[in-house]
């Protein structure tokens, strides 16, 4: 009875940390397929190649090996040269401080690696 207990609640934990993960994707696959992950939670790793900001607002560029988005960020934006993995939303059309950005992902949360 216990064993059956444990192997639930380890069951429904996994899958609640599943649904919980935004989607990893590159940022080829975002640029080429725009609709499939329009408003959608997901998840980038690459270097920033660009950056910019003032008081906790900010946008970097994230580069991976399959090509360059802007992301938009309410807190400080992270040194150029850093390993990031971002999480956000991707939305199309941006334009915020001035600049037009086309396409971007609206920073929810970041790890710097």
């Amino acid at each position: 009875m216990m064993t059956r207990i444990f192997t639930a609640t380890a069951l429904l934990a996994f899958t609640l940390l599943l649904t919980a993960c935004p989607q990893q994707t590159t940022i080829n696959k975002l640029q080429n397929d725009p609709v499939r992950y329009r408003n959608k939670e997901i998840g980038l790793v690459g270097n920033v190649t660009n950056s910019f900001g003032a008081l906790n607002f900010g946008a970097y560029e994230l580069s991976d090996e399959t090509g360059k988005i802007w992301v938009l960020t309410e807190r400080g934006v992270p040194a150029k040269g850093a390993r990031v993995a971002a999480a956000g939303k991707y939305v199309d059309g941006v334009s915020w401080g001035g600049r037009k950005f086309g396409s971007a992902l609206q920073e929810t949360d970041r790890r710097v690696r």
